[in-house]
């Protein structure tokens, strides 16, 4: 209990840290907020939308947890990034906690650790996306499942295994068939590899599929009866046709996710490869007695074939491996904790500060090898310091290891993961400059009941949630396209020829455009009424009046 507390207060104190420092990135973190914002604003948690169009990509249970936090706290990127944050924290202390149970207390510690410090699961737990929520809720269904196994058949049992049940369903109702596909692949291959089927009777499957059903149905049949069109697209299109095709235009070879993980799971990737050998049986007699490390690497192994084989892969989609990736690394680093020479050890951190000197050259070389030059001047001061930050912790962990006791070693190089990720976290507003935070304050002190909003040629999507209304969009469909078909949405998504006429009305109109768009709107239609009222680096605000601030 007390290492529970401790970590808990540092996890949380390291994700929460500058968490609202940057506004909300487009497109999902705008997508996912302003979906919950006109739940709270319409009372309608059912049917999910977006800027008032159906929109049924995703379940609805994250959208629960963000409308919740909106009516509690209101619309502030702090708030809105918390759910993530808290998933993030949970997965942590899962595998703390799973990580002790089954391999010792050291292992849950160091896994939990591994975890916090890694690349892309820091990232994710300071993003409004789907993958953080349903990566945790897998996990912690697949760990209570794996701690239950532990248990003769009882009422203890029973309740591991209620859990797993209930945390799958949650993770349906997040994500969609993953939450139950992911689960029976990785425990079928488990029990065909240990050949024990009669584990099948005392996994209380009526009882738990019962408890399943009555979490992850309702929800299901009830947008289906209001919504007929709910079932084709959300179960044909977008998880058969997402997998299988292209639909989606997120094509991306078989090997995409490779060094999707090996940076993602920076800086403990160093120690993947041995992690693994370390965890596997020596001969197939012994795999009984390695069935939870088993367990683990069937987890990592046959989601990231998963996903691998999909016709649709995004970075973040392979973020439920790091779980029992971080549990095999804190094992392996367990065992090696009190050596000094542990098999394979001092090559990870020679593979380490090779790595940590290789990314910090490429923070110095920005200005010579990106595209835009002016871009890469973005970082500033903060380029040399994450550099120098690398290239002393790469080297301090290396050194560590080489002369000293192995397990400095393993704190120097979380302690530099950790200052690493601080920067990358401040140095991110500089870098992420689609948002229209600032046009929209901006616009939004100006408007007065009857003023009509629009966007040109393009959806903003966090504009509807900081003006917090529904905005008019000007040819452009997207992803709001299924939506238009199967109801009537031209009041407010409407083409260029229907706005000009607007524009030229008695109402006073306010559109967000992109400025070269402008300044080509200028030398084309020179009679139109069109005058600025704010502008950021890439977008305009007109108004087709003159309008005193």
């Amino acid at each position: 209990m007390r290492d529970l507390m401790i970590l808990t207060v540092l996890i949380c104190l390291f994700f929460t840290f500058m968490l609202g420092n940057r506004p909300l990135s487009v497109p999902d973190e705008g997508r996912y907020v302003e979906i919950s914002r006109e739940m709270t604003a319409t009372g309608n948690y059912l049917t999910p939308r977006l800027n008032s169009v159906k929109y049924f990509e995703k379940p609805v249970f994250f959208y629960w947890l963000e409308a919740f936090s909106i009516n509690l706290f209101g619309l502030n990127e702090f708030t809105l990034r918390l759910w993530p944050a808290l998933f993030a924290l949970f997965g942590c202390l899962a595998v703390a906690v799973a990580g002790a149970r089954l391999f010792g207390r050291l292992t849950g510690l160091l896994g939990a650790t591994v975890l916090a410090t890694s690349l892309l699961y820091y990232g994710l737990s300071r993003a409004i996306i789907l993958d953080m929520p349903v990566s945790i809720l897998l996990t912690l269904a697949l760990l209570s499942f794996l701690m239950g196994t532990h248990e003769a058949p009882g009422l203890k049992r029973r309740l591991y295994l209620w859990v797993f049940y209930a945390f799958a369903a949650l993770s349906v109702l997040t994500k969609g068939l993953i939450g139950i596909f992911i689960p029976g692949l990785v425990i079928g291959a488990w029990i065909l590899l240990l050949g024990e089927w009669r584990m099948l009777k005392t996994l209380y499957i009526p009882s738990g599929l019962a408890l399943f059903l009555l979490i992850a149905a309702p929800w299901h049949i009830m947008v289906g009866r209001a919504n007929p069109e709910f079932f084709q697209f959300y179960f044909i299109h977008e998880h058969f046709q997402r997998y299988l095709t292209k639909v989606h235009g997120r094509y991306k070879p078989f090997w995409y996710f490779m060094p999707i993980v090996l940076l993602g799971l920076f800086p403990w990737s160093a120690f993947l490869v041995q992690a693994i050998k370390h965890n596997l049986p020596s001969t197939w007699r012994e795999r009984h007695e390695h069935r939870d490390a088993l367990f683990l690497i069937l987890w990592a192994g046959l989601v990231f074939l998963f996903f691998s084989s999909s016709s649709s892969k995004l970075a973040p989609y392979i973020l439920p491996v790091f779980p029992p990736l971080a549990l095999l690394v804190g094992r392996y680093l367990a065992a090696a904790w009190d050596s000094r020479d542990f098999p394979g050890l001092r090559t990870g951190y020679l593979i380490l500060l090779v790595a940590s000197l290789l990314l910090a050259a490429a923070f110095l070389g920005l200005p010579y090898y990106w595209p835009i030059p002016a871009q890469a001047q973005i970082l500033g001061v903060y380029g040399y310091s994450i550099a120098l930050t690398l290239a002393i912790g790469g080297a301090a962990a290396w050194g560590l290891a080489r002369y000293r006791n192995l397990s400095w070693a393993v704190v120097a190089a979380a302690v530099t993961s950790v200052l690493f990720l601080l920067q990358i976290n401040a140095v991110a507003p500089r870098v992420d400059v689609k948002s229209v935070k600032q046009l929209a304050i901006e616009l939004k002190a100006r408007l007065k009941p009857g003023d009509e909003v629009a966007s040109y040629h393009e959806y903003y999507q966090d504009l509807p949630v900081y003006l917090e209304q529904r905005i008019t969009v000007v040819d452009w469909g997207g992803e709001l396209n299924f939506g238009n078909s199967v109801e009537d949405t031209k009041a407010w998504m409407i083409d260029g020829d229907t706005f000009w006429q607007r524009w030229q009305g008695p109402a006073t109109m306010y559109v967000l455009i992109r400025i070269e768009e402008y300044e080509t709107l200028k030398q084309l239609k020179p009679s139109l009424p069109l005058f600025p009222i704010a502008q950021d680096r890439r977008n305009i605000v007109l108004s087709n009046r003159e309008v005193k601030p």
